[in-house]
């Protein structure tokens, strides 16, 4: 399998090469150069496996020779032997042909870790073999963060450096980050937005220069390697509802564009999806996207769900790519002029997006009274961007007769104030982090500025 940008002027890599680089040369993001197919007896046959067995099947076209099937099989172990649900990733039925799937039950309460405990181990088993050293840089709106400083911390190949935007994160999510002891994990609060500390990345990992000095490589859903691990659950959960005899439909809250991305890539490498379903706060780009094709910035409103306050969604610039018939210079194009401000889809690609995908955006007042209503009706207690899945997928419901699944895609109690200001329910953390909160924490705060934030990864890298 070889892995190509969607911006064209970039040289070819295998799995590893693009895993490791992350953001392509000439600023664009890695995909396969085709999509591996599943025919419909080798999804029949994924039922009755266990996560790990799926993943092995379903990943393995996308990894090629990086790892031996041996070697793969102990990373999968490895990645999801602390997920503390045995099903992993398990579904709940929460209306006649309705369900949540839960990805919430991994280290650190949120879907990230699916993707970024696997990545951990990749990692750690390639650079052990190389004995090479990276330094990892990646932004967060949340949950990615911490996933990342869980899965990587005290590794020996690894310094993770890690940007949030300061005082936009949940208190919970923030100590997830600040709070780990280990050497080799920083946490960086920059002023500005999410967007702001994505678009600062990209900018590091454009300074060829400072990319190579300190070995830079990122773990943000800019990683290929991150969607090609969500594309599993995508499978697990539709062959629990008798894929492929039957077509199944998702609703996915989102802001990066990656979750739902890695459905489009489930669907075309064969899984029968019927409807997929954008899910949206009021930082709704991509809502009004699907509406008229402009996708136009209008800067991003701080939420209950701040995961999702993002209004340059990396991860689109793939489905991009699909769009413009993989025509590069059209993607490289349409990313010039989001840099400007926005872009208009052509009809053709307008219409493809469409034919692929539906929409909905959710008000903070509903994503509310979701979590209480939710908590009557099934006994759930959802955190807001698992609300605002199930509130648009109850607004987009389509035909009863085929299953809807909303993506749970973290805890309650990493958003204590939303959930108990909507319930009267303050939901409490598990045990093993229970005492998150009497932990010293350890942060330094930056200006949004390039060389600062260079001079800061510069003096936490260890290469």
């Amino acid at each position: 399998m070889k892995y190509i940008s969607t911006r064209g002027q970039a040289p070819e890599l295998n799995f590893e090469q693009a895993m490791l680089s992350g953001l392509a040369v000439d600023g664009g993001l890695y995909v396969p150069a085709t999509w591996p197919q599943m025919s419909k007896p080798e999804i029949a046959a994924l039922a009755g496996l266990s996560y790990e067995e799926i993943a092995f099947l379903v990943m393995k076209p996308f990894i090629g020779d990086t790892f031996s099937d041996d070697e793969f099989r102990a990373i999968l172990k490895r990645a999801y032997g602390r997920f503390r649900h045995v099903a992993r990733v398990p579904l709940t039925q929460i209306g006649a042909n309705d369900f949540l799937l839960e990805l919430h039950h991994g280290p650190t309460l949120a879907f990230k870790d699916v993707a970024m405990q696997l990545i951990g181990q990749m990692f750690e088993a390639s650079l052990s073999c190389s004995g090479k050293r990276v330094t990892i840089v990646g932004a967060t709106s949340g949950d990615t963060g911490s996933a990342a400083i869980e899965a990587f911390k005290g590794l020996d190949s690894v310094d993770v450096i890690i940007l949030y935007p300061h005082g936009r994160v949940s208190d919970v999510q923030r100590r997830q980050m600040t709070t780990p002891s280990e050497n080799n994990v920083h946490a960086l609060a920059m002023d500005g937005d999410f967007d702001d500390c994505q678009a600062r990345l990209k900018d590091m990992f454009n300074d060829f220069e400072f990319r190579e000095a300190v070995q830079l490589a990122g773990v943000n859903s800019i990683n290929w390697a991150r969607v090609m691990a969500q594309v599993v659950y995508f499978f697990s959960s539709a062959v629990s509802l008798g894929a492929p005899h039957r077509k199944v439909s998702f609703t996915v809250p989102t802001g990066n564009f990656g979750d739902i991305f890695a459905a489009y890539v489930a669907k075309r490498m064969g899984l029968p999806i019927d409807r997929l379903v954008i899910a949206t706060n009021q930082n709704d780009i991509l809502h009004r996207t699907l509406q008229n094709g402009a996708h136009q910035k209008k800067g991003v409103t701080p939420s209950i769900s701040p995961s999702m306050d993002i209004q340059v969604s990396s991860n689109f610039e793939r489905l991009l790519f699909d769009l413009y018939d993989r025509q590069g210079s059209a993607v490289a194009q349409l990313m010039d002029e989001l840099g400007a401000g926005g872009f208009s889809l052509s009809q053709g690609a307008l219409e493809k997006l469409q034919a692929e995908f539906d929409s909905g955006n959710c008000s903070e007042a509903e994503t509310t009274a979701e979590i209480a209503e939710m908590l009557e009706n099934t006994g759930e207690l959802l955190c807001p961007h698992s609300a605002v899945a199930t509130k648009v997928a109850k607004d987009q419901r389509g035909d009863i007769a085929t299953p809807m699944v909303a993506l749970a895609t973290a805890h309650a109690a990493k958003f204590p104030d939303a959930v108990e200001t909507a319930t009267g329910i303050r939901p409490d953390l598990p045990p093993h982090m229970a005492d998150l909160f009497d932990r010293p924490e350890r942060v330094t705060r930056v200006a949004n500025d390039l060389d600062a934030l260079k001079a800061a990864i510069i003096e936490r890298s260890r290469i």
